[in-house]
């Protein structure tokens, strides 16, 4: 009993309170694997435990009743390692009903993050509708689109539609309509799971005059219009100051990580320049090299890991800006002696830097943007 009582604050409190179980001999317990049991008395006396991966589950729970925390501690790394696609919702699920809340935070941000992979597992489809509302209600959901967590919607009423059509209304709020594309949403209209559901009508014409009425749009925010957080893509910083010469680095950065590494080395030192992306490569365009102006490019293939140089801009130009509507565009900028007005078009077809109808006025360092093909 002593033993017992020193690694568990359960056994503690029965054997030194004044319960029946403190004087039996031979005391039953309820609710608990014997398995679990045993290898828990054996830890008590050794402190050693042989940890499984098909008995983990069962032996933490024990813990947990019976409130021995290391022992709680070292199963949920465990689980922790276990993590996947295939069996991340289980985790979860089994640690919030233990109330491990850290095991329970590791497991749901493993799902938010892995949910492309998740979605095509047997466990998505077997989610009871309350605990898939928790996942479709996240912002931090991470999907390219909002297309494709509602055809995993689809997917898990697909599974088993004759339950699962009532809770459909449900669910579809959670979706964020307004953000699918509009032919989808013709499509749903007269969808014969949704056309005689007149709340998921609602849902339906509420996002159908987001995309008809866009100058309303600000009038129109609501949690359905909010884009879900998403850590698809890169993000590079190229180049710069470094100790107060131009640098010759990029850098890249994993929002899954949160961690920077470095990526490569252009071919020469460069700031204040212009960047595009076409094609999934990155465009590095004019700049200083900390001496003089640049019209010198290159480009970086993520995929390669390797830098091109390209035909040269027919002027050095620091201080551009570059935009990206098919042609990448070098706006203005300075050539070290004065302020640029003109405006230089880069062909990826022709592989040519061409020149296009000058600014009225000189500019450098100004903001760029595309819109509506101008």
């Amino acid at each position: 009993r002593l033993v017992l009582s020193s690694v568990s604050d359960y056994f503690a409190a029965m054997f030194t309170s004044d319960v029946c179980e403190a004087k039996q001999e031979e005391i039953k317990m309820e609710g608990i694997d014997p398995n679990a049991l045993w290898d828990l008395v054996q830890f008590a006396y050794t402190g050693c435990l042989e940890l499984k991966e098909d008995t983990i589950e069962n032996l933490l729970a024990a813990a947990c009743l019976l409130q021995l925390p290391q022992v709680v501690e070292v199963c949920c790394h465990f689980l922790m390692k276990l993590l996947h696609p295939s069996n991340c919702l289980g985790i979860r699920a089994f640690a919030d009903a233990q109330g491990c809340t850290e095991l329970m935070k590791v497991a749901h941000n493993y799902t938010m993050e892995n949910i492309m992979e998740v979605i095509r597992n047997q466990e998505f489809l077997l989610l009871p509708a309350e605990e898939l509302h928790k996942l479709l209600a996240s912002d931090d959901v991470n999907v390219p689109d909002e297309e494709t967590i509602f055809h995993a919607l689809m997917m898990w009423v697909k599974y088993d539609m004759q339950r699962r059509c009532n809770d459909l209304s449900m669910l579809l709020a959670y979706i964020r309509l307004p953000l699918l594309p509009p032919q989808i949403l013709a499509d749903l209209e007269n969808h014969v799971l949704f056309k005689d559901d007149l709340e998921c009508q609602k849902l339906i014409l509420e996002a159908m005059k987001y995309h008809l009425l866009p100058e309303r749009r600000t009038l129109m925010q609501s949690p359905r219009t909010k884009p879900r957080k998403s850590t698809v893509g890169t993000l590079y910083a190229v180049g710069g100051m470094d100790n107060n010469k131009g640098a010759t680095t990029i850098e890249k950065y994993d929002l899954r990580t949160n961690i920077w590494i470095q990526a490569g080395m252009m071919n020469g030192r460069r700031l204040q320049f212009g960047v595009a992306v076409i094609d999934d490569k990155l465009f590095v365009i004019g700049g200083r090299d900390g001496l003089k102006t640049l019209n010198t490019v290159e480009c970086y293939n993520p995929k390669t890991k390797a830098w091109t140089v390209l035909p040269p801009m027919s002027t050095h130009r620091h201080g551009l800006v570059t935009v990206l509507e098919g042609p990448i565009y070098a706006v203005g900028g300075h050539d070290g002696w004065s302020y640029l007005n003109t405006v230089e078009r880069w062909d990826p077809q022709s592989q040519q830097w061409t020149f296009v109808a000058s600014m009225s006025i000189a500019r450098s360092t100004v903001g760029v943007a595309a819109l509506n093909g101008k």
